[in-house]
């Protein structure tokens, strides 16, 4: 029997609104949106994605009309996102302006990291991996 191959994990993250979430990613990281659909005069899903990293949005209007069997628990939030990213520094002032929740520090196991909520609500920890962990 051969094993399972996943080819990829995408974040699902739900909000009450989620054209500033979308904004958030293009607008301060250059992310593309890459899918977006409508629902009436507001977007009920849309994709970023930048560098082979992907990240979906859906409304809760949108998870109730779409599985109206999981709609309670997206509102059970918030989500948690890892991201390890190149340069941590260049990042910090790309998030100009928005409120640091985890202030800038270094792990004992060997990141630099921070972090912040996106428009939604969701922590989202950016970390750089350092060379090795401090002592």
């Amino acid at each position: 029997m051969d094993n399972p191959v996943v080819r990829k994990i995408t974040p699902v993250l739900f909000a009450a609104e989620i054209e500033p979430c979308v904004r958030f990613w293009t607008d301060r990281l250059d992310f593309e949106m890459t899918v977006e659909v409508p629902e009436g005069d507001k977007l009920g899903f849309a994709i970023v994605q930048k560098d082979g990293v992907e990240l979906m949005y859906q409304t809760y209007a949108s998870a109730e009309k779409d599985v109206h069997a999981l709609a309670l628990g997206v509102r059970k939030g918030p989500t948690f996102l890892y991201v390890e990213v190149e340069n941590l520094d260049a990042l910090l002032a790309a998030m100009h302006g928005v409120e640091i929740v985890q202030p800038l520090r270094t792990t004992f196991y060997g990141a630099r990291e921070f972090g912040v909520l996106d428009p939604a609500g969701h922590s989202i920890m950016f970390a750089q991996q350092m060379a090795s962990p401090p002592h």
